[in-house]
């Protein structure tokens, strides 16, 4: 059984569905609940083990912290929202380092401060093995502009905020041995160590009604698209060579004999916006986002064939051979807890 299949198996095994004034329980970014008239609070929970999300060999403390608000932050940036609350519980190994979990909490307490939400309460355990951490968010919104996976339409040309790749290249070049002080891959350990949610962008996407459905990138872009297109039952494309690959990322893939588009394609953990819009809405996208630090690319487009789900198109140049396309599929190929060790 995947993580996919789990979720699912959880979702059928519920006696009863959910209330009314839930307008969306499992399947998105986050739980939509109706809260009074015309506004709707978010929901939202995730965890970082020790070993499984992060290594504290090259993550600081403060960073990580910030990390654990970020990665939270970025599901109520997947809907369209504003963050609000947080409880926040932390599980800490025998002898645990006191200096070390000051510092995860200052960084945890600054974030909360940099996204605008407050802590107000959460859990403290003993954990038998390493450090683990667990955030439960809530966030507010308009109910006619929350965006959902699911409302995707054929024909819908899909976009992605900033570049795909980057924190799995970030990751593998310090799994490797590489410093964060190494100024050439700045942008990579960036991404890896400490990334922003996209908050701004989303609640300025949602708000614009241009835009049909929408997630974050966290399980890297083959699975996240996936999702799009299973909840809104069509297929798409993405197209190889709307896939730009940074300078600093094709030099990590050398060092690391790793390939740039696989961390593209299934890396994870770029926590970008990945969303879908109809093609006459182009010039208002990127009129809307010029001044929001983060730039947006068209890479591919929804379609009717659901069965064939996500495919890569990879296109050949007139000069490597007779030129023209084919396609591989790339349904659900990115990370998946239950199928894979992470490398951190």
């Amino acid at each position: 059984m995947n993580e996919r299949e789990y979720i699912l198996s959880l979702a059928r095994s519920r006696p009863a569905g959910p209330p009314a004034d839930v307008l969306m329980a499992m399947g998105d970014d986050c739980a939509v609940v109706r809260k009074c008239g015309s506004t709707v609070t978010l929901l939202s929970m995730d965890t970082m083990v020790e070993g499984v999300h992060f290594d504290r060999a090259f993550h600081p403390p403060e960073l990580l912290g910030r990390k654990v608000m970020s990665v939270n932050v970025s599901d109520i940036a997947a809907m369209g929202g504003s963050p609000t609350l947080v409880l926040f519980s932390a599980g800490l190994p025998p002898g645990f380092d006191a200096d070390w979990v000051q510092a995860f909490n200052q960084g945890l307490l600054d974030a909360c401060a940099f996204y605008n939400c407050s802590l107000i309460g959460g859990d403290t355990v003993a954990s038998p093995g390493g450090y683990s951490f667990t955030i439960t968010i809530l966030g507010e919104m308009e109910d006619k502009d929350v965006l959902y996976r699911r409302g995707a339409l054929a024909g819908d040309t899909i976009y992605m905020s900033g570049r795909s790749g980057l924190a799995a290249g970030g990751l593998a070049l310090l799994s490797a041995g590489f410093s964060a002080d190494d100024t050439r891959f700045s942008e990579l350990f960036v991404r890896h160590l400490n990334p922003e949610a996209r908050l701004q962008l989303g609640r300025r996407l949602a708000a614009s009604g241009l835009v049909h459905a929408m997630m974050d990138s966290s399980d890297g872009l083959a699975t996240d698209l996936a999702h799009i297109c299973t909840a809104s039952q069509l297929g798409a494309r993405i197209f190889s060579q709307r896939l730009h690959i940074p300078p600093a990322l094709q030099e990590a893939a050398e060092l690391c004999k790793a390939d740039p588009l696989d961390w593209i394609l299934r890396g994870g953990e770029d926590f970008e916006l990945i969303f879908t819009a109809p093609p006459q809405a182009e010039a208002a996208l990127f009129n809307l986002v010029q001044d929001c630090a983060v730039p947006i690319q068209a890479i591919g487009l929804m379609d009717e064939d659901d069965e064939a789900g996500l495919r890569l198109v990879l296109e050949q140049a007139a000069d490597e051979g007779a030129g023209g396309r084919s396609e591989i599929s790339l349904s659900y190929q990115g990370y998946d807890h239950f199928l894979q060790p992470r490398k951190d």
